[in-house]
């Protein structure tokens, strides 16, 4: 008697919505990367205002901030995209929504919040717990 294994899996209908999701949200956050790099890069539309000396002397420390903090936002936009981006490279592979650490279905609810998920909830709290 053989035993044939069942692998848990969204249906391809279901991959659907999900890359369509996925797709949106990609697209959103290159927007927003760009928007980051166009500020970090001085292109974001400074007018002759703000090339006055006195302007100049009082802004420099807030304008090291908002550089700082824009590259931040940044680094995490863009690990955001990749994530999303090798959600899209399972969805194709039809390993999407399965938990690497369970191997069972991730619940549609939290991908839809967190389409870029490996881990079920559970698994992500254990995961917490195991790093403390």
């Amino acid at each position: 008697m053989s035993e044939e294994r069942e692998f848990l899996r969204y249906s391809d209908e279901e991959l659907q919505e999900f890359k369509e999701l996925i797709l949106e949200k990609l697209e959103k956050a290159k927007e927003d990367m760009k928007m980051y790099v166009d500020a970090l890069s001085g292109t974001a539309g400074n007018d002759i205002a703000d090339t006055s000396p006195t302007f100049k002397v009082l802004e420099e420390g807030q304008q090291t901030l908002f550089k700082e903090e824009t590259g931040r936002l940044a680094s995490r936009l863009e690990k955001y995209i990749n994530n999303l981006e090798a959600a899209l490279i399972r969805i194709e592979n039809k390993t999407y929504g399965i938990c690497r650490e369970t191997g069972q279905l991730i619940p549609k609810e939290r991908l839809k919040i967190v389409p870029h998920a490996t881990l079920s909830y559970d698994a992500k709290i254990n995961e917490k717990k195991n790093k403390k």
